[in-house]
């Protein structure tokens, strides 16, 4: 029997509660752990919000800095060209000239047709002029085939239409004219 008097001593011993000031500081201890999580959950969510409306600031400028750039994209190219529109109209003006110069208009023409490409090839625009060349299906358009002596078969005879690839990207394919070697003489 003595021995069953010490186990419920130890059951006992188990069921007696806390001191209650143990109790108070773990409770203490919940409270502050719980107060600090709740500040650092208030402070993620207060980073979130501004984080989220940084986001949305940047996409709306990105939208509009995006349409100003489709706006005004064209304008350097455009201000390079003006130039020659001017000379253009000063060349059309001449024409109009009781004693106009064919020969003069002409270089006239010549000049500001020149000043154009130079614009354009300022801005990465490539003339593509294939003559002699060997035919390239992936910058030239052939429209036909031509025998001829002078050109090898499968090169270039004619350039119908000249191509033109901007910073490397074909714009259009130069039309040509391919040759399809010296004729064959007919059948006797």
């Amino acid at each position: 029997m003595p021995e069953s008097t010490d186990i419920s001593a130890e059951n006992q011993a188990d069921s007696i509660p806390p001191a209650p000031e143990a109790a108070s500081a773990a409770a203490k201890a919940s409270e502050d752990a719980l107060a600090a999580a709740r500040a650092e959950a208030a402070a993620n969510h207060d980073r979130y919000l501004r984080l989220a409306a940084d986001m949305e600031n940047l996409r709306r400028r990105t939208v509009k800095d995006k349409d100003e750039l489709r706006q005004f994209a064209a304008g350097k190219v455009l201000e390079d060209m003006l130039p020659a529109l001017d000379n253009l109209a000063l060349g059309l003006a001449a024409t109009k000239a009781p004693n106009a110069d064919l020969k003069g208009l002409a270089s006239g023409v010549e000049m500001v047709l020149q000043q154009l490409k130079s614009a354009m090839a300022s801005h990465g625009l490539k003339e593509i002029n294939p003559a002699g060349q060997l035919f390239d299906p992936h910058q030239h358009e052939a429209i036909s085939h031509a025998p001829s002596a002078d050109v090898k078969a499968e090169h270039v005879l004619t350039v119908v239409r000249t191509g033109y690839s901007l910073n490397g990207r074909l714009l259009r394919p130069a039309s040509v004219v391919v040759s399809s070697g010296p004729a064959k003489e007919g059948k006797h």
